[in-house]
């Protein structure tokens, strides 16, 4: 009965000798490089982390990335949607035009609010 575990066991094996061998390897033939305060210092936000927490910031940062969501959310179900468009009917094409009348209106906030406006 073992030896139909074999298998499982030997790929097991296998994937973890590759695993530290290219560890290893990367280790070994990377580079090394200096390291400096810019590059451990923490970026997060577009302007420096260690700076007053009460200064200006310009907002099209937050815009654009309530936008990327708006239009990752957007994606996440109208994939699915179409795969099942026909089974739904009329029901399902009126509530994805609510959906997608709800997200336009938020493209429609950040538009205004002057987020996709670079200068």
């Amino acid at each position: 009965m073992l030896g139909e575990y074999l298998p499982i066991l030997l790929f097991l094996v296998v994937s973890t000798v590759i695993g530290v061998v290219l560890l290893a390897v990367g280790y070994l033939a990377g580079p090394r490089a200096t390291s400096s305060d810019a590059k451990l210092s923490a970026y997060e936000c577009g302007f420096e982390a260690f700076d007053d927490a009460r200064m200006q910031f310009d907002i099209r940062y937050y815009l654009i990335a309530i936008q990327f969501i708006i239009f990752d959310l957007e994606i996440i179900f109208i994939v699915p949607w179409a795969t099942v468009f026909r089974d739904l009917g009329l029901l399902g094409l009126i509530e994805m035009g609510i959906f997608a009348g709800m997200l336009l209106i938020g493209f429609i906030y950040v538009w205004k609010k002057g987020a996709l406006e670079w200068e």
